[in-house]
């Protein structure tokens, strides 16, 4: 191999070498610092920072305070968000409330979603609810509770399984005050009862 030859090779090889170089530092280079983040955590990052547009948020948030007849409740969420537009309005997630009344027995409320006003204490719950009282389990999709009218509402798809029996109902109405259970049907329905009369 000749002088000239040699040096041939020698510089195709720096060129090579200088290319693999510029390769690896700026197109890989990028490439890693697009791929470090995955696409699903970006969109979800995304998500988060267009929702905090919206209102500011909070987790694992506590409201407590006393109704109107003087039971205590403590109200609990996962994550909070203010409503800009009315600031008495907060939007929760993963949403238990319990209800502490005078005679010492206490209301147990899960949802998926809520909304609190924290003005007038009023509480909505939504998706998936689940009250627990004394020994009644209640399951609907919506409970409304007003400390100005000291009730719960509680309609679709409502259902009560107790050590009684289950029914099966459009709407009930729990008056805080007096404990009382109104059972509601809508358009003349009949209530679907199993009643143990034992």
């Amino acid at each position: 191999m000749t002088r000239k030859h040699k040096l041939r090779v020698i510089q195709v090889g720096l060129i090579i070498v200088g290319l693999l170089i510029v390769y690896y530092t700026y197109y890989k280079e990028n490439n890693l610092n697009r791929t470090f983040i995955p696409s699903q955590k970006q969109k979800e990052i995304k998500e988060k920072i267009a929702n905090q547009s919206t209102g500011d948020i909070f987790t694992n948030i506590e409201y407590a305070g006393i109704d109107v007849s003087g039971n205590r409740y403590v109200l609990k969420s996962a994550e909070a968000i203010n409503d800009p537009n009315n600031k008495e309005l907060v939007n929760l997630t993963s949403v238990v409330a319990f209800f502490y009344f005078k005679d010492n027995s206490i209301l147990k409320i899960k949802s998926d979603k809520g909304l609190y006003n924290n003005s007038t204490l009023d509480m909505n719950f939504y998706y998936n609810i689940e009250a627990i009282y004394e020994d009644t389990k209640l399951y609907a999709q919506l409970a409304e509770f007003s400390n100005t009218n000291n009730n719960l509402i509680i309609s679709d798809d409502v259902k009560v399984n107790s050590d009684k029996g289950i029914i099966f109902a459009d709407k009930l109405t729990f008056d805080i005050k007096d404990k009382t259970l109104d059972i509601e049907s809508e358009d003349s329905k009949k209530v679907n009862a199993n009643i143990n009369i034992k």
